[in-house]
């Protein structure tokens, strides 16, 4: 028995939800061939076996073939899609948790270029910003067949035995015909809102007629589009009502916005740096005035905010989606009185944009996630215990030391520096990116209940290592900055990190040469810009920072305009010469022929690290594997067996960035799978 608001059964028509917890339907992009096969399973079925009460899946899955996904969607319009969603059901089931799915017809926010190549259909021949395709304004067999492909759908959901459905409106084609901004048709599907909304109402009609009235159905919606002329908190308040009062509808999923672009989509959907739950209160109010079951989720990262969400009585169900990503296990620990142990969402939204540029969503702080068929989340214990020594205390070192000392080695960690965190600590210093520190005090914390021992400024060198008479030494010194990319004029550039860490002061007149795309670019071009210099951000990529993605992109994007930071894509930085108190930039073309000069005071290059790895080259003459990595052995999971100096004392590996520049997900996900094996 507990008092905790969030362990509180609720029911909801029949169906008794054993707790306020839900992940709201997302879609991570696992399917194969548009089916939830092994691994979309295996990801809910963790959330599943670890408490949550609610996992609704798929975000979006496809009801019609002119709806073709673009985010790698289940396809609802297959009878195939049964069995696998009742295997997945059935499991989830087995673990009690209740299984529901969303249902949507994209309409035009998707390609006429994708799957069949049908035209793109709307309520409107307006296009969507962010994919850009110009759709046909449906006619009235179009609409005929969608509504039967609706129900159709449905049916098959309940088929798999699913507790219910949930239709997607927002930003998809049943918004479509509720905003006023993209319905353009004639009555009696367009012209005011009950017009607008007698499309939403048929797709109910239609369900209804084919699941009966027991079948749980919900329509997550917007209550705000947040755009000039669109449906405002008055119209979102009335679509509220009338879906309450049409006796069709089950429960109601508030969002707050418009997702048509990247800024908007990045407001619904809030990433690091910005607000926490800030649409919880406007939830809240539409729950009040309903008085209806009502359901939210929007960056309610922390399990204290869900927990006012439901004990405020703003929410009935409270969505911790990508915080289940970085935790699956977010209610056994609640239960278990270990909610200092959860793995917090950062914010990163790693993610979320790997999904909106054609990848899986996999978590940032967590590469578990989406690999549950090959990683653990629970690391199992070792057959015996060995010495670990780790040289570096970065994301990939720690890491390493939690899942070695996880596996109940003895774990020896020396840093150079006197506190853990390596890059992270610097990414952390800009405050809309201080959310990434946690990275590394969830680890820390972690290594130290474990008894992981910290030698902290210590400058590890061969002698140091070998003193620790290690089982197993793992290098993770990460790497420097690597700024030696021009012609000439190397030695007058300084690097983004010299910005950031304050070793260089900013110019006032200053050129950023982006060579890697990343953060640390954006991050040196607010730091410089907010000093009230020039700053021009340069780039010899199509588009700016490619490896920084959509939604993350946005925070950063609207502080540099503020600030008048311009940005030149398809350039490079080929010389900096000195003149005098100034630089002269010469900039060429990879497309050839042609040459222009910048006069600055600075120029900052951006061109990614190099490994910090002379340790490694020194250890490894005493290492039985001379550093040697089996792939194969890696990718499957089982120890690292090679042996090419029988006489070595110790097997050596190295990580992360001290192999070669990646990002803070690839250093994490090289120590689990390594150390896992240990």
């Amino acid at each position: 028995m507990t008092n905790d608001p969030l362990l509180q059964p609720y029911r909801l028509k029949h169906l008794t939800l054993k707790n306020r917890l839900m992940i709201s339907s997302h879609e991570p992009a696992y399917p194969e061939d548009g089916m939830p096969k092994e691994r979309y399973r295996a990801y809910h079925a963790e959330r599943a076996r670890a408490g949550v009460a609610l996992t609704m899946t798929a975000g979006s899955a496809s009801v019609s073939r002119d709806s073709p996904p673009v985010f790698n969607n289940i396809l609802a319009w297959k009878d195939e899609v049964v069995g696998w969603m009742k295997a997945l059901t059935d499991e989830c089931h087995d673990h009690g948790c209740a299984v529901m799915i969303q249902l949507s017809h994209l309409g035009r926010r998707t390609r006429w270029d994708k799957g069949d190549w049908l035209p793109v259909v709307s309520a409107g021949h307006e296009r969507e910003v962010a994919h850009r395709a110009f759709p046909k304004m449906a006619e009235d067999w179009d609409i005929a067949r969608i509504i039967e492909d609706y129900a159709d759908a449905a049916e098959r959901m309940q088929a798999a035995g699913l507790d219910g459905i949930e239709l997607e409106a927002y930003g998809h084609l049943m918004e479509q015909f509720m905003s006023p901004l993209t319905n353009a048709l004639d009555a009696p599907w367009g012209g005011d809102l009950d017009a607008r909304l007698h499309f939403t109402m048929e797709v109910l009609r239609a369900i209804r007629a084919r699941v009966g009235d027991d079948f749980i159905v919900g329509v997550r919606y917007s209550g705000d589009e947040c755009l000039p002329g669109g449906n405002g908190p008055e119209e979102g308040m009335a679509v509220s009502h009338r879906l309450k009062d049409c006796g069709m509808v089950d429960f109601l999923n508030v969002v707050r916005g418009h997702i048509d672009t990247d800024p908007g989509l990045t407001d619904l959907i809030p990433v690091q740096g910005m607000r926490s739950a800030p649409h919880l209160d406007f939830a809240g109010r539409i729950r009040a005035s309903t008085d209806f079951p009502t359901f939210h989720a929007a960056k309610i990262q922390d399990v204290a905010t869900a927990r006012h969400a439901i004990a405020s009585g703003k929410l009935d169900m409270v969505g911790m989606t990508r915080a289940h990503m970085a935790d699956p296990h977010i209610v056994a620990k609640i239960m278990r009185g270990e909610e200092e142990r959860i793995r917090p969402c950062v914010g990163a939204n790693y993610c979320l944009d790997r999904i909106y540029q054609g990848g899986m969503a996999l978590c940032l702080h967590n590469p578990a996630t989406g690999r549950e068929l090959e990683q653990p989340h629970e690391v199992p214990a070792a057959a015996g215990e060995r010495r670990v020594v780790i040289v570096g205390a970065g994301p990939a070192g720690l890491e390493a030391a939690r899942v070695a000392a996880a596996r109940g080695h003895e774990v020896i960690v020396h840093e150079a520096a006197n506190d853990p965190g390596g890059q992270v600590r610097l990414t952390a210093q800009t405050p809309r990116r201080h959310e990434m520190i946690q990275l590394i005090q969830w680890r820390f914390e972690e290594c130290t209940r474990m008894g992981v021992t910290f030698r902290f400024n210590s400058f590890a060198d061969a002698e140091t290592v070998a003193a620790d008479a290690p089982d197993v030494v793992i290098v993770a010194t990460g790497g420097l900055p690597h700024t030696e990319v021009l012609e000439k004029g190397n030695d007058l550039v300084v690097s983004a990190w010299d910005i950031l860490s304050g070793d260089a002061r900013p110019g006032s007149n200053v050129l950023i040469y982006d060579d890697a795309g990343d953060y640390p670019a954006l991050q040196a071009a607010e730091a410089i810009a907010a000093t009230g210099a020039s700053v021009e951000v340069m780039t010899r990529d199509r588009a700016i920072s490619p490896e920084v993605m959509a939604m993350s992109l946005t925070p950063s994007m609207r502080e540099l305009q503020k600030q008048d930071v311009t940005f030149t894509v398809s350039w490079k930085l080929d010389a900096v010469h000195r003149e005098g108190n100034a630089l002269r930039a010469t900039i060429g073309s990879d497309y050839g022929g042609v040459t222009r000069t910048r006069e600055v005071d600075q120029v900052v290059v951006n061109h990614g690290t190099r490994p910090l790895d002379d340790l490694y080259f020194d250890l490894r003459p005493a290492s039985s594997n001379l550093g040697e990595v089996d792939y194969e052995a890696l990718i499957e999971g089982r120890p690292q067996a090679a042996t090419r100096n029988p006489e070595g004392t110790y097997r050596l590996f190295r990580i992360g960035d001290a192999v070669a520049a990646r990002n803070t997900h690839a250093a994490i996900y090289d120590a689990l799978r390594l150390v896992k094996a240990i």
